[in-house]
């Protein structure tokens, strides 16, 4: 059984052409350990919080859609017993029937229903009193919890990398002992990864991820910025350290963003923020606005996980159709 217990001004990024395969190889050794099976009891340190593990959990549940596609990506439907709060529809690849705990956050008798051994949570505010319960508690119950590492907030995070997303996969390989899934993922995405070449146009970006009076927008330390950076993309709030932030449209005007960066969520749609924005007489003024210079991404896909690759690669094709010729 599973158990834990506590512990203890940006400037113009360098436009560059495609990553190197040997930069992918670089990824792919630093993610992953050297053993070929997992070691147990393991021991991992996630978030400030020490997690003890005596083999591959068997019984998880996932908040989140970013948990919950990664273990599929790694064969590992078989061991989810629920999943909460997830942020749209899984992907064709990763189809599977799997119970549904809740459309929001599972409240904490909710989840031990399931009687899980393990709970993968997106965000580290899923582990609350009244989520899906408070890790030490959880903890006392002989249940492991692991919060994805880029949206720690008790120990702040590094700025997110694709190595250090890559990490997170292969952390996952070693905790369910499946660390050939893992070197697979992660050998696949870098490979794709090393592909993207980046805009080489100087162009600076705008991420909206929601609101209306006062928009909510991608920083400097998180998927957006790193989403942004492989792009080739100035992003206007690079040089604030947290992952997302909010503005005020005054100030989008006044920096007048090249691109755009739409969020795709059902209860935010790409297509209502066009209309927003085409509608507000401030953000109106915006060329980017005037001439359709957006870049679509799903909610799922705007999160540290499995889909920021494919979404980068996708994005980059968007880009270079855009036209800028006044």
């Amino acid at each position: 059984m599973a158990t834990s217990r506590n512990s203890r001004s940006g400037s113009s990024p360098r436009k560059r052409g495609p990553l190197f395969p040997a930069v992918a190889a670089v990824f792919l050794a630093l993610a992953l350990p050297a053993q070929a099976a997992t070691i147990y009891p393991h021991l991992i340190d996630n978030c400030g919080v020490v997690i003890s593990l005596d083999g591959p959990p068997q019984r998880v549940v996932t908040i989140k859609s970013t948990a919950t596609e990664l273990l599929l990506s790694l064969g590992l439907a078989e061991t989810i017993v629920g999943v909460g709060f997830q942020d749209g529809p899984l992907p064709d690849h990763l189809a599977a029937n799997l119970p549904i705990l809740s459309d929001k956050l599972p409240s904490q008798e909710v989840v031990l229903e399931t009687e899980p051994d393990f709970i993968y949570g997106g965000w580290e505010s899923n582990f609350a009193a009244d989520g899906a319960g408070e890790r030490a508690t959880l903890a006392q119950l002989g249940i492991a919890t692991y919060v994805a590492p880029a949206a720690c907030r008790s120990v702040p995070p590094p700025k997110l990398t694709f190595e250090r997303l890559f990490a997170e996969f292969g952390e996952m390989g070693v905790i369910f002992d499946v660390i050939d899934a893992a070197n697979g993922l992660i050998d696949q995405q870098s490979a794709l990864l090393a592909s993207i070449a980046s805009d080489d146009r100087g162009l600076t970006a705008l991420w909206y991820s929601s609101g209306t009076k006062t928009p909510y927008l991608g920083a400097g330390t998180n998927a957006p910025a790193m989403i942004m950076e492989a792009l080739g993309l100035e992003n206007l709030y690079a040089d604030i350290e947290e992952g997302w932030i909010s503005a005020s449209w005054e100030a989008i005007v006044a920096a007048n963003p090249d691109v755009i960066i739409l969020v795709d969520a059902a209860w935010n749609s790409a297509e209502q923020k066009k209309t927003l924005l085409a509608e507000n007489p401030i953000t109106s003024q915006l060329d980017a606005v005037i001439h359709q210079r957006y870049l679509v991404i799903p909610f799922p896909a705007s999160e540290a996980g499995v889909r920021n690759v494919p979404a980068t690669a996708d994005m980059a094709a968007q880009l270079a159709g855009l036209d800028f010729a006044e």
